[in-house]
């Protein structure tokens, strides 16, 4: 399955980009989670329905028009193989003034024609409201907005 979203900033790329660039240097994109969970580990998902993941991501790319890092969300602890592990790119480019954020993976639904029943009726829903909620969270923090207790944790 497909799963993706994009936000855009008041922020020019420029700055985004040096924005994301800090972020992302030693894990801080996802700062508070680690405060919580140890590194590398976030909590991801809404509420009512989230899991924590162990996040892994490659180093920042830049080039004059865009930036991006690959991430892969994996489900941690026991249960961890009922949920599916996000494989996705989180891309910054300019956009006229500013800059837009996009986050665009792929999963695959686990249990066979079971997990894809459910993915059709309910999952993929969590999966789209959980990339939103995380892009609008780095989207405060590129923007320079503070992000409350749970800053990069991607929960609702």
């Amino acid at each position: 399955m497909f799963v993706g979203d994009e936000v855009r900033l008041q922020v020019g790329f420029t700055v985004a980009r040096e924005r994301l660039a800090r972020l992302s240097e030693g894990g801080a994109l996802f700062g508070a989670s680690e405060d919580a969970y140890g590194p590398s580990l976030t909590r991801v998902g809404v509420a009512g329905l989230s899991k924590l993941v162990r996040v892994q991501a490659r180093e920042l790319s830049c080039t004059d028009g865009s930036a991006g890092l690959a991430l892969r969300w994996e489900a941690t602890g026991p249960g961890g193989g009922l949920f599916p592990a996000l494989d996705a790119d989180l891309r910054l480019a300019p956009d006229g003034e500013g800059s837009v954020l996009t986050l665009a993976g792929a999963y695959r639904p686990p249990l066979g024609p079971l997990g894809d029943a459910l993915d059709r009726t309910l999952l993929h829903r969590v999966a789209v409201a959980t990339v939103r909620s995380f892009l609008a969270r780095v989207a405060a923090q590129l923007a320079g907005h503070p992000v409350a207790n749970g800053a990069g944790s991607p929960k609702a």
